[in-house]
């Protein structure tokens, strides 16, 4: 018998496409299910209580799909629910499941971007004000100064499409001036959020020379495969078709539409009702 079960991957929206792109290119055998929560993106400005319930929700219906693995490929759902589901619900619950997250394969390699020790952190208010990566960077590497800024209007920007529009020109450089205004010495900026990828050719228009930029999606991937070659007890319960399915709790034809954008391939997405 050949077992199917699928890597699963969530993100509140699009952007964790950007991720499965990654994976999905240095994987490219396994099955996937992605799963977006359109119909309650964002995530950003939410609660902990409420990113946390509805990631949660999210992930436990992945579970019921067969996914014994799931990816939260969104930075705040990573930085808000990932612990206490790993921490209190797995062990008692779903004991064999996993679900990992994008901010410790991040934080684990943001040391060699930077030569200065000094690093910028730009996110969603929720990944920055959990200060995740501040205390996941200072535990890997103390003598790294990180250096946060918010950015609420990106993923909106994304979202409706209007980030190739001059008018989000705006919102760019008024960020990343603020980024910058907080220390001379930053050398690398970290986009923490899986949207941003979108930006960077915007964001790179505004950046001093020198700083470079750095996406997660290769960095996730990558700790990805690693973990699956360290962890056979999970990757021998994977099917290796290559099949991709496609999921959201918003409008699938919207989601057709939008997916195209973040991700290289055609999408073709099934709604689901989640408890709203």
């Amino acid at each position: 018998m050949i077992n199917k079960k699928s890597i699963g991957i969530f993100d509140s929206g699009y952007g964790g496409l950007t991720v499965f792109g990654s994976i999905a290119d240095q994987l490219p055998d396994y099955n996937y299910i992605y799963f977006g929560d359109n119909a309650r993106a964002p995530y950003g400005d939410h609660s902990y209580e409420t990113i946390y319930q509805y990631t949660l929700e999210c992930v436990e219906w992945l579970f019921a799909q067969g996914c014994p693995l799931v990816i939260l490929a969104c930075n705040t759902a990573s930085a808000k629910a990932l612990r206490t589901i790993q921490q209190k619900v797995l062990p008692f619950k779903y004991p064999g499941y996993r679900v990992l997250g994008v901010i410790r394969p991040t934080a684990e390699v943001i040391g060699s971007y930077t030569v200065s020790d000094t690093i910028g952190v730009m996110g969603t208010r929720g990944t920055v004000n959990s200060e995740s990566y501040l205390l996941e960077i200072h535990h890997l590497y103390p003598e790294i100064k990180v250096i946060q800024q918010s950015c609420p209007m990106w993923v909106p920007l994304i979202e409706n499409n209007e980030h190739v529009n001059e008018g989000a020109d705006y919102f760019v450089r008024k960020y990343i001036d603020n980024l910058l205004e907080q220390s001379p010495d930053i050398d690398a900026i970290l986009l923490a959020c899986t949207h941003y990828p979108l930006l960077i050719p915007k964001i790179a228009a505004y950046l001093p020379e020198g700083i470079q930029l750095v996406a997660q999606g290769e960095i996730v991937a990558g700790s990805l495969k690693k973990y699956l070659a360290n962890h056979p007890e999970i990757e021998s319960q994977l099917g290796k078709e290559g099949k991709m399915q496609f999921y959201t709790s918003g409008d699938d034809q919207d989601f057709n539409k939008h997916a195209s954008i973040f991700f290289p391939k055609e999408v073709v997405s099934t709604h689901v009702d989640l408890k709203v």
